[in-house]
């Protein structure tokens, strides 16, 4: 291996261990929106339309098994979302690959560069800005 291909091998390693699992999920939304989205400025190339719906469709067949997986520690209510999502997202795939149409990649595509953004949003920022700030201990005295 050359001595950049070396370089660039180990940087890598050292990037992926320094991810959380959250970031993970999201490169991987995101690596699979852009891959969609690449497939659909090429319409001819049904090639490679195809490959980028089998690897979206890939990354929400590994989701859906992490989720209903009994380790997994999600909230039951999120769980049964993400099932229910990934039910939807399989069913699109089956009709956009019978279709070939590029602009049905538009949803899925929007699907996963939502949850991408969700999933690098930090859970303690989300929540605080969910949280509406609390008011002063006192009231200022109207002047009249």
């Amino acid at each position: 291996m050359p001595a950049d291909a070396s370089g660039i091998a180990a940087y890598q390693a050292t990037q992926k261990k320094s991810l959380s699992p959250r970031e993970v999920e999201a490169m991987a939304f995101t690596k699979a929106a852009l891959m969609m989205e690449d497939a659909q400025k090429s319409p001819d190339d049904y090639d490679k339309y195809a490959q980028a719906l089998r690897f979206n469709q890939l990354l929400w067949t590994i989701i859906q098994a992490d989720v209903t997986d009994p380790a997994n520690q999600l909230p039951p209510e999120l769980k049964a979302n993400v099932v229910s999502l990934s039910i939807f997202v399989d069913k699109h795939t089956g009709s956009a690959l019978l279709e070939g149409k590029p602009e049905m990649l538009n949803v899925l595509v929007n699907i996963n560069r939502n949850l991408a953004e969700g999933l690098r949003t930090n859970p303690g920022e989300a929540q605080a800005e969910q949280t509406p700030p609390e008011r002063p201990a006192f009231d200022m005295p109207d002047s009249a």
